[in-house]
């Protein structure tokens, strides 16, 4: 292997078969993936879930993650998110010609060790090369598919009034972890993306606690725009409790310093969760126990839509007693951080 990404290597001949059998193979090994076919033998009975999603990341390093282990944790919480057990991921990379090998395998060896993480496996992948410049870098698209635990499953359109709305922890540190890094804010140092494998935290909540109503992750657009996106979906009105959202001192500082709203940043680690009232409690308490959800706290409840309030409205009591209105994400604050 050279040091840098040739055009060769995605070819499909020897440079290709290299790069496959010395790098990729050897970070993502298991039986699956060893037969080496164009496609995998999978074994999954009953209803599945599946997700896929692509990652841009820039800078493809940041504090708490990089832009492989993000494309397994995201497709692994996906997936899990339909009260599924994720079991099997693909991973396409396009890569760009000159990008340096041992960065490369940085990322991949990451992958590898998060996935195995998580109980997943990698069994099937493809690999583009194109020309310096047609890409940064490189890109990544990862699908899983997983075994559905539960009947009826969560869903967003499934929440109903008088639903308890919980958070696993606090929110923001992903979106601005990956600004802080890509523009050297040295006040951001502090910041941290949450980006981590959820799945056994929803395993638990949805075969302990039972009867959970909605799971997503807020992603891009954050909790306030995941939160519009399934109280448009359930015909619902959500009110949140400002101050019972859980947010981190550097998030909240450095979110006033650059004139961001928390509330709209990307989330990589971190789950929404509607359940009956008087679960609440034992969900709460499946998520603190979770190395992932120590934070885990009540945000809101959710109330059928009586005038003034429309279905889909997201509402939210300020500490003081106002309210206000938290809409959908229009355009992007932080581009290409996830």
């Amino acid at each position: 292997m050279t040091k840098t990404l040739l055009l060769d290597c995605g070819s499909g001949g020897r440079a290709s078969q290299r790069l496959i059998n010395e790098l990729f193979l050897s970070h993502f090994d298991n039986p699956v993936l060893r037969t080496l076919d164009d496609a995998a033998k999978l074994d999954i009975k009953g209803p599945i879930a599946m997700g896929t999603d692509g990652y841009t990341v820039a800078p493809p390093f940041f504090p708490g993650g990089n832009i492989g282990t993000l494309a397994i944790h995201g497709t692994v919480n996906d997936v899990s998110m339909l009260g599924a057990r994720p079991r099997y991921l693909t991973c396409s990379f396009i890569l760009e010609e000159g990008l340096d090998l041992e960065l490369l395998e940085r990322i991949v060896a990451s992958m590898g060790e998060a996935a195995r993480n998580a109980g997943v496996l990698i069994v099937s992948g493809d690999t583009k090369v194109v020309p310096r410049g047609m890409c940064d870098k490189l890109f990544i698209t990862t699908a899983g598919v997983g075994e559905i635990l539960v009947d009826p499953a969560p869903s967003g359109s499934s929440a109903r009034p008088g639903d308890a709305i919980l958070v696993s922890g606090a929110v923001g540190d992903h979106g601005l972890a990956v600004l802080g890094q890509r523009d050297s804010l040295s006040f951001l140092q502090g910041v941290e993306s949450d980006s981590a494998a959820l799945n056994r935290m929803v395993e638990r909540l949805v075969l302990e606690v039972g009867d959970i109503h909605v799971l997503r992750d807020p992603t891009r657009g954050g909790l306030a725009t995941t939160l519009n996106e399934i109280a448009g979906q359930s015909g619902v009105v959500c009110m949140l409790e400002e101050e019972h959202i859980p947010l981190h001192d550097a998030v909240r500082s450095g979110c006033d310093v650059l004139g961001l709203d928390p509330l709209y940043l990307a989330n990589e680690g971190k789950l929404l969760c509607f359940l009956p009232e008087e679960k609440a409690e034992a969900a709460l308490a499946v998520m603190r126990s979770d190395p992932h959800g120590g934070e885990a706290a009540r945000i809101g409840t959710v109330y059928a839509p009586e005038a003034p309030s429309r279905p889909g409205q997201v509402i939210l009591k300020t500490p003081i007693g106002g309210k206000r209105l938290l809409s959908m994400l229009e355009g992007d604050q932080l581009p290409r951080i996830c």
